[in-house]
């Protein structure tokens, strides 16, 4: 399994609003982090898709070793 480049060593604190989705770089070499910009294209990763149900402060993970994408689980301190 191919591995992801760590963008951040911290969640990216996100307002999202309730009815939109957003396309969460999986891949991390993504220049818009933690949003996907297409630079994985021709690789194994693929972006996640996150649909705000309300609005609120999201932590979207960073270090791209979640084990609950697209949000942050505390995989960064490890």
């Amino acid at each position: 399994m191919a591995q992801a480049k760590r963008a951040a060593d911290k969640p990216y604190k996100i307002d999202v609003e309730a009815g939109k989705n957003y396309l969460w770089c999986a891949c991390g070499e993504s220049s818009k982090q933690p949003f996907c910009d297409g630079s994985h294209s021709g690789s194994a990763f693929t972006p996640v898709i996150y649909k705000a149900t309300e609005s609120k402060t999201v932590l979207f993970c960073g270090c791209k070793t979640t084990k609950k994408p697209p949000l942050c689980d505390g995989s960064h301190n490890n």
